[in-house]
């Protein structure tokens, strides 16, 4: 099984573990998530580690429907913050660096005439992904988990309609290895294709690093307009490059997970996976073996 295979294997069996431990809450033991599972509690504590970079209690952790509150207090980036930690000239993703290009907004008020996009569907951490991409980089990335493979293709496929768009999975592929974590590439390259305004909200995401999450009142700030945080909010949910434009880790200041185009529970699953694999980063290779769902990593 390739390792694209693979990622789409283990979200498929964590999307259902993620059910269950948000149905049993904190005092379900690994013993009974597992059993649940149809696995031995050792099997699965090491099939959730490979994908979660931790242990299941501790992934529950940062699961919780109240941790975005956490990750605002702990992880807050602010635009400043990453301009000083040299993250303004690419984002950052794992250890790879976004270099981007902007479509000119005379180009994209001819609604993609005269583009070529190449397609293809992928396995990926989160799902089923579609993946669209021009010569000079992708420019649509898509999450299929909730919403269906369907209404995905035609969400992306009616951003630029004027576009010719072609079936190629092969030439996105060494772009979308790298964009999973499979392959190390120096730069990926992303083409934005969208108004002015929505480009000033994505290029500010992208300064914000794995593992850290902003508000859209923050986004506003930095691009100039502090009163336009319903606007800063909808560019957010147009987006259509997820997770290399990461508009999942931007929240409400209240602390809310504000909205998501693919699915809360999609977002939901992001920010837990990169806040936990950047504790296992930070702390060295997850420790295996606890026998309770309760026993933290």
């Amino acid at each position: 099984m390739g390792e694209l295979a693979q990622q789409g294997y283990h979200f498929n069996v964590m999307r259902r573990a993620i059910e269950l431990i948000d149905a049993g809450g904190p005092q379900m033991t690994l013993e009974t998530l597992a059993a649940q599972m149809d696995m031995s509690p050792a099997h699965f504590q090491r099939l959730f580690s490979r994908w979660a970079g931790v242990s299941p209690k501790r992934f529950q952790q940062y699961l919780a429907l109240g941790h975005a509150k956490a990750l605002l207090s702990d992880r807050f980036s602010t635009l400043e913050t990453a301009h000083a930690a040299g993250l303004s000239g690419g984002g950052r993703l794992h250890d790879l660096f976004l270099r981007w290009e902007a479509m000119s907004p005379g180009d994209f008020a001819k609604g993609g005439q005269g583009l070529v996009i190449f397609w293809g569907w992928f396995e990926s951490p989160f799902g089923p992904a579609l993946v669209m991409g021009t010569e000079k980089g992708i420019c649509g990335m898509g999450f299929a988990a909730e919403a269906g493979e369907e209404e995905t293709f035609q969400d992306l496929l009616s951003r630029w309609p004027n576009a010719e768009f072609i079936e190629d999975p092969m030439f996105l592929r060494p772009w979308v290895l790298a964009a999973f974590g499979v392959q190390q590439q120096g730069e990926l390259p992303i083409y934005l294709i969208g108004a002015p305004f929505q480009i000033k909200v994505w290029e500010a995401l992208m300064r914000i690093p794995s593992g850290h999450v902003t508000s859209y009142s923050e986004i506003a700030e930095a691009i100039g307009s502090p009163r336009a945080v319903r606007a800063v909010g909808t560019a957010v949910g147009r987006n259509p490059v997820s997770l290399l434009i990461p508009c999942h880790r931007a929240l409400r200041k209240s602390g809310g997970l504000g909205g998501y185009h693919w699915g809360l529970p999609v977002k939901r699953a992001i920010l837990a996976w990169e806040a936990a694999r950047l504790e296992a980063q930070e702390a060295g290779a997850p420790k295996a073996g606890a026998q309770e769902l309760g026993a933290q990593a």
